[in-house]
């Protein structure tokens, strides 16, 4: 089971001084700051994937999230240099996509067949999936014939047409990466119809598509009945799920390959579950920037408070985090700082014992990945991108482990 983790340009830089919260004066992002799989040893995940619509932006959005001098050096260098995907202690292999969500609202997907494959080929992918438009209704029990799956159809019967040219155009260029085609649905019945297609027209990598809205049992329906008409060489690719816990049963009905952002995205988006540990979650100590917190900058300018008494108790939470971590405090005299600041910004949800939890547990100090080992406590300190990004990265570690463990293999392989 192959796990691809999509690029959204989340990189760390390494001179950045948690205690001045300064920059190297001469840093370059795009040269200088590091990338997971070149902090992480092993890398988390076996690939990365990228689509057309962050890179290149929609006709709607216009822009993606590359600026322009970005964009042209990843068409001038190729993903395997731009992404440096060979410096990390393995090799990794690079799957494109278009972004079916950016474009969720548009009558028709913004990109032709042919814009997609040079993209692909352009930037040297080892994948390539077929231009989709995304159906994110479930409902097991209307039929395609109903009126209420109208558009459902519609949209399924895009993809496909577009899956079909992709596949003529690919096989007509010799394309140098392997095609997917994209299984679009609402129901297990109608998923299972999409694959039959696919592979009618030729493919033997599916990727699944609309299923990250799913609960887990739903997903699971949905493939026992892809399974039943699954050709014995086809393999499927998961888009947008992980559910660490279930890696084993999906890899019985022929998924290969999955891709999720979900474990670096809860390090920051998450209200519980902010840092993995090999069997639970922690957590974030959440220690706010005076000057980059919405609630209390409110505060502040209202008069309630003064801006000198919020970065006062500011640094007093950090330095106290920081004697903890040296064993110069207890978690009593830490948690009454972290508390005490957080009066000022957060006064409805009461953190004290999800914060004792992570304090007496401390589990960075256990943790064997390179990020915790460099950092420390500033790993589960919730401050600022250079931070967040950095548990992360480290929650992308735990992730790793935890699917390899789910597959009885070894760290190593």
């Amino acid at each position: 089971m192959k796990f691809f983790f999509p690029d959204s340009q989340d990189q760390v830089d390494p001179t950045f001084d948690f205690l001045s919260e300064e920059r190297d004066p001469f840093r370059v992002r795009q040269r200088d700051d590091l990338y997971a799989h070149e902090v992480l040893k092993p890398p988390p995940f076996n690939g990365l994937l990228v689509s057309k619509a962050i890179v290149d932006g929609t006709a709607s959005s216009s822009t993606g999230k590359y600026t322009g001098p970005q964009r042209h050096r990843l068409y001038r260098q190729g993903a395997r240099n731009f992404f440096r995907l060979d410096n990390g202690s393995a090799p990794l292999k690079i799957m494109g996509d278009c972004g079916a969500f950016s474009y969720v609202g548009e009558e028709y997907p913004p990109y032709t067949v042919e814009e997609v494959v040079s993209f692909y080929e352009g930037c040297g992918f080892d994948y390539g999936i077929s231009v989709d438009h995304v159906i994110f209704q479930y409902e097991p029990k209307v039929l395609r014939t109903d009126d209420a799956a109208a558009e459902w159809v519609r949209r399924q019967q895009i993809t496909l047409e577009l899956a079909a040219e992709f596949w003529r155009r690919c096989s007509a260029s010799d394309v140098h990466f392997i095609p997917l085609g994209v299984a679009q649905g609402w129901s297990p019945e109608s998923y299972a119809s999409a694959v039959v297609e696919l592979q009618r027209i030729g493919y033997r990598r599916i990727a699944l598509g609309g299923m990250v809205p799913l609960k887990t049992k739903d997903i699971l329906a949905c493939l026992k009945a892809i399974g039943a008409v699954r050709e014995y060489d086809t393999q499927f690719h998961l888009l947008g799920i992980s559910r660490g816990e279930e890696i084993p049963t999906f890899a019985g009905h022929g998924v290969t390959s999955f891709d999720s952002t979900s474990p670096f995205r809860q390090a920051f988006k998450d209200d519980r579950d902010n840092y993995y540990a090999p069997h639970r979650t922690f957590v974030a100590l959440r220690v706010p920037q005076v000057d980059g917190n919405a609630k209390l900058k409110a505060r502040i300018r209202s008069g309630e408070i003064s801006q000198g008494q919020a970065m006062q108790l500011e640094r007093a939470a950090l330095a106290r985090l920081r004697q903890f971590d040296r064993d110069e405090v207890d978690v009593d005299a830490t948690l009454e700082a972290l508390m005490t600041y957080s009066a000022l910004w957060d006064r409805k949800a009461d953190r004290t014992s999800q914060y004792r939890d992570t304090l007496e547990n401390q589990p960075w100090r256990v943790c064997d990945c390179t990020i915790c080992a460099s950092v420390g406590i500033e790993v589960i300190i919730f401050r600022g991108a250079e931070r967040n990004k950095r548990r992360g990265f480290h929650n992308l570690h735990v992730f790793g482990q935890r699917v390899r463990r789910q597959l009885g293999a070894d760290d190593r392989d």
